[in-house]
C-alpha cells in the first residue's frame, strides 16, 4: 500500500509519468423496440425490452497529475489485449518517458510475463524496460485513481443502452475527449500517514512481530 501512495505523492516529472491502470466490463444490449426521441424537459425513453449482444471491455489510463485518460474498448480481457494497452502506453501516449510509473491491480492478466506471451522477448522486454510496475495489495485496489475514472466513466456515459463494441468505442472516445479537455484531475488525499493511522490494523503490532521470532 505505502509503495503506490509513495508514487502518488512524487510531483510531477514528464520524464517518469504517473499512469493509472484498470478496466471494466461492459454489457451490450441493443433495443428491441426505437427509444422515443428526446423532447424539451424529458429525458429519451427506452423500452424496457432489449436485447443482449455478447460482452465487451473498457481498459482505462489516466494521469491523475495533469488531468489526462484515455479509453480503449475491446471484445476479449485476454493477455494479449494488456500488453497491447503496454505497449501503447511506451509508443502512443508517452513516447518521450524514460520510464512510466504505472499503478495496477493484481489481476492474472496484468503481469510482465503477458507480453511475453504476446510479443517476441526482443520486443517485450523494449516494452518492460519503460514500464515501473507498481501493484496495489489485495483487497486494495480502491488505491488504484483508475477506479475512480471507471465510476465517472460508468455514471456518465454507460447508463445508455449501447449495442456494438464500435459504438461503445465512439461513446468513450467522445467521454475522453471532453474530460482531457476540461482537464479533469482526481484531489487525491490520502498519504502514508493517513495510512499510518486510520488503517492501523493492518500493519504488523508489536506484539505480532515478536510472536513471529
Amino acid at each position: 500500500m505505502e509503495d503506490v501512495l509513495d508514487v502518488y505523492a512524487l510531483p510531477y516529472d514528464p520524464r517518469f509519468p504517473q499512469v493509472c491502470f484498470d478496466e471494466r466490463p461492459v454489457q451490450l444490449l441493443a433495443d428491441i423496440v426505437a427509444a422515443l426521441p428526446l423532447q424539451p424537459g424529458q429525458a429519451r425513453r427506452y423500452d424496457y425490452e432489449y436485447k443482449r449482444k455478447g460482452t465487451a471491455n473498457l481498459f482505462v489510463m489516466c494521469q491523475p497529475l495533469t488531468g489526462w485518460r484515455t479509453v480503449k474498448a475491446t471484445a476479449h480481457r485476454k493477455k494479449i489485449d494488456f500488453a497491447i494497452c503496454m505497449r501503447d502506453l511506451v509508443d502512443i501516449h508517452f513516447p518521450e518517458a524514460q520510464q512510466i510509473r504505472l499503478v495496477l491491480d493484481n489481476l492474472n492478466t496484468h503481469s510482465p510475463a503477458a507480453l511475453y506471451d504476446a510479443f517476441p522477448p526482443d520486443e517485450a522486454r523494449r516494452i518492460l524496460r519503460k514500464l515501473d510496475f507498481h501493484y496495489t495489495p489485495k483487497h486494495g485496489s480502491w488505491l488504484n485513481m483508475a477506479e475512480i475514472e471507471i465510476a465517472i466513466l460508468s455514471r456518465q456515459c454507460l447508463k445508455q443502452r449501447i449495442a456494438t463494441l464500435d459504438q461503445l468505442q465512439r461513446v468513450v472516445q467522445w467521454w475522453s475527449s471532453q474530460r482531457n479537455a476540461l482537464q479533469a484531475k482526481i484531489n487525491w488525499c490520502f498519504d502514508v500517514s493517513n495510512a499510518r493511522t486510520k488503517l492501523a490494523r493492518l500493519y504488523p503490532s508489536l506484539d505480532t512481530i515478536v510472536a513471529l521470532h
